[in-house]
């Protein structure tokens, strides 16, 4: 069973910081100026059509407003800062940096895939936002620390929390209820949770397995089997 330390870090989160602060300031770049939003926000239509791969890219360093912003660098810090201080280094130790900006930068893409195949022909189909690079974090937190307290009004285990985000996330999706980018949430997760499980066991250390059996020894203590 792996455990690590709630204590703060003496390490600063770097990586997370260059992120924030870009995010902050394209974002609010961006509400002053429509055209900048226009140009980079997530259109599959336009990646197909004019070839603006970038918008894959770009259009996770833009936000709709300052709620959005504000709710997505505040779990970026709460959950970017813990895994790339202490969380990867004790994982990854050298090459923890790394995974790191690779989870998070091929989180943006994965997480923006399935909309890209959904929509690459309807023009009027608009994202932004970091929200599916985001949930690769929470899932690969989920996946090392599966029975951590989550939730927002009232705590949860981190594994069931999980589920239930899934489950929320490709009900709305299908659904097509708001303008909440659901299937993206969704499959950012799948991807965190994924590569950092993959990443884990190239290094020898089977966080599927451990996952797995930290969820069933808490079932046998609530069950006293």
């Amino acid at each position: 069973m792996l455990t690590f330390a709630s204590s703060l870090s003496i390490s600063m989160p770097i990586v997370t910081f260059t992120i924030l602060f870009a995010c902050i300031g394209f974002s609010m770049y961006a509400f002053s100026r429509r055209e900048i939003m226009d140009k980079y926000m997530f259109n599959a239509y336009a990646i197909k059509h004019f070839n603006q791969k970038y918008r894959f890219l770009s259009h996770a360093f833009i936000h709709a407003d300052y709620g959005h912003l504000i709710i997505n660098m505040y779990v970026m810090y709460s959950f970017g800062s813990r895994m790339e201080t202490e969380v990867f280094p004790v994982l990854f130790g050298k090459w923890a940096t790394l995974y790191f900006i690779l989870m998070y930068t091929l989180g943006i893409y994965a997480s923006s895939l399935a909309d890209y195949i959904k929509h690459k022909n309807n023009q009027y189909y608009n994202a932004v936002g970091a929200s599916g690079a985001i949930s690769s974090l929470v899932f690969s937190f989920i996946l090392i620390t599966p029975m951590s307290p989550l939730g927002l009004f009232f705590h949860l285990p981190a594994w069931l929390f999980g589920v239930l985000y899934l489950a929320y996330s490709f009900y709305m999706d299908r659904r097509k209820g708001d303008n909440v980018a659901h299937g993206a949430h969704a499959w950012g997760a799948v991807f965190g949770f994924l590569f950092t499980g993959i990443m884990a066991q190239i290094h020898g250390i089977n966080l599927f397995m451990n996952f797995w059996m930290q969820i069933v020894q808490s079932i046998q203590n609530i069950t006293g089997q």
